[in-house]
């Protein structure tokens, strides 16, 4: 069981069984994708309760659709014939998405408790790394051959109690299993019946080869528009089917690491869980982020004499870092996101180079001129005007550059540009921002 005695006597003095009946048949109306967000969005002294009330029927179902952070919660309270129990039915590929968030000494014991079948489907996929081709697929396809008609085809289908999810098409196969082609189920329904397989299969398509990253994958499928596709070894061979689902499921997993690496959160994090287990993620972050605000604060004590002399400088000095940091931030994301999406190659860098390295000429010199007339006019000083002006222009020239040309370094040192990139970005464009306005002003003010 999940859930405890105890918890179970504080839920029973706190609701009837009227009530617990209600929730657990509302809860049960609605889909295991449904049943799910409600889980998600519950606080964690809630969770275990409700999963409690879920038909065991479609619990595997459920766990499956929940976060992996979630997820692994439910699955440390259960033991291997549990997670063999809770994962009959469902589809090879989800249940791999489940093991594979459980410690690797636990996953035998899981795959004892299976059947044989399900144990040597699920085993062919364990072989392959999760963020691969391999790791994605599903080994259950429906294979024909070139050389009989679309009637044989169509009355093997038959044969089927059901076809798996999202077959928008069948595989065609040599007899030793090379992939050849596949054949839409739209042609199979309005061909002749006479008619062979070879004569209306599709030859065209691209299979996916097995050890390919699953966000190449994604873009495989985005750049084709495909609802499922093959997956093939280094021989040819048909090994399974990628389908849209799990696609899907990767480039969400994608926009939440981007989206929270920048942050230098985890794309797993539970927005509910525990302040135990947020405050030390975070807090290493902050830690990062302290020693570098220190290195450029370092930056500013090296003109302290120039501050002393003119306060006004003080004031001015976060305007500079702040453009240059917001400029940066614009190339940043847009250089991560081309990496992203396979826009960026070796050949196209210099020219992306150029391209921001001009952007930002036009933007220092639009913006110095700006913010040179403001502080003209608000201190009746030109110089100042002019030097905080040539600062900007700087700043955000380097901003630019810095912007373009850390994340192709990062990604050669195999660090992730979204993790690190806005860190050390910031941290360039402090220091620059600093040492410009202040060095310039030391030389021709003080």
């Amino acid at each position: 069981m999940i859930i405890n005695d105890s918890l179970l006597t504080k839920l029973d003095s706190a609701l009837d069984s009227v009530t617990l009946n209600q929730i657990r048949l509302a809860l049960n109306n609605l889909s295991p994708p449904d049943i799910a967000h409600q889980l998600e969005t519950a606080p964690p002294k809630y969770r275990h309760v409700l999963w409690e009330l879920i038909d065991p029927d479609i619990s595997g179902e459920v766990l499956h659709d929940l976060s992996d952070e979630i997820q692994l919660e439910f699955l440390n309270k259960m033991d291997g014939a549990e997670v063999a129990l809770l994962t009959e039915g469902l589809d090879v590929d989800d249940i791999v998405d489940i093991l594979q968030q459980l410690p690797d000494q636990v996953i035998p014991e899981v795959l004892k408790a299976m059947s044989v079948q399900d144990r040597q489907r699920v085993e062919s996929v364990l072989t392959y790394a999760e963020d691969t081709a391999g790791g994605l697929m599903d080994p259950e396809v429906i294979t024909v051959r070139p050389d009989i008609n679309v009637d044989v085809v169509l009355r093997y289908l038959r044969r089927f109690e059901e076809i798996p999810d999202i077959t928008d098409n069948l595989f065609v196969v040599s007899r030793n299993d090379t992939f050849l082609g596949n054949l839409p189920i739209s042609k199979l329904l309005t061909s002749s019946p006479s008619t062979t397989v070879r004569e209306v299969m599709n030859t065209g398509i691209k299979a996916i080869d097995v050890n390919l990253i699953d966000s190449e994958v994604a873009l495989r499928f985005q750049r084709y528009d495909l609802v499922s596709a093959p997956v093939i070894d280094d021989q040819n061979r048909l090994l399974g089917r990628i389908t849209i689902d799990d696609v899907v499921d990767v480039i969400v997993e994608d926009a939440d690491h981007s989206l929270l690496a920048m942050a230098g959160l985890s794309d797993t994090e539970d927005t509910f869980s525990s302040i135990s287990r947020t405050a030390p993620r975070r807090a290493i972050w902050l830690g990062v982020n302290l020693v570098t605000a220190i290195v450029a604060s370092s930056a500013i004590s090296l003109f302290e004499a120039t501050l002393d002399k003119l306060v006004a400088l003080a004031i001015l000095m976060p305007i500079v870092a702040s453009m240059g940091g917001v400029a940066g931030s614009q190339t940043l994301t847009v250089v991560i996101r081309g990496m992203a999406l396979g826009q960026i190659e070796r050949g196209n860098i210099s020219w992306l180079l150029s391209k921001e390295f001009a952007v930002g000429i036009v933007n220092g010199l639009l913006y110095a001129l700006l913010v040179g007339c403001i502080v003209s006019i608000w201190f009746q000083d030109v110089r100042m005007a002019v030097i905080i002006g040539l600062a900007m222009a700087i700043n955000l020239i380097a901003a630019a550059l810095t912007g373009t040309i850390l994340p192709v370094i990062l990604r050669s040192l195999k660090i992730d540009p979204a993790l690190a990139g806005s860190v050390i970005l910031t941290t360039i464009t402090d220091i620059v921002g600093f040492v410009s306005f202040l060095g310039l002003a030391a030389v021709f003010l003080v």
